[in-house]
């Protein structure tokens, strides 16, 4: 169960980091705010960091 649980928050920070990066890349482009683009940005970073922490957390377990 533990695991399958992993593997659904790995899944799932993926997608967010997909979704931010592509509102981050393309917001500009479509019109979308200066804050919202920022908001997204800085949720795909977060995304970034956990995903790291998550892989070095499980090459050490």
């Amino acid at each position: 169960m533990k695991n399958s649980k992993s593997v659904l928050v790995t899944a799932s920070l993926w997608l967010l980091l997909l979704v931010s990066a592509a509102t981050n890349s393309i917001g500009m482009f479509a019109g979308l705010d200066y804050t919202f683009r920022m908001i997204a940005g800085a949720v795909a970073i977060v995304c970034i960091v956990l995903l790291v922490v998550r892989y070095i957390a499980g090459r050490k377990a």
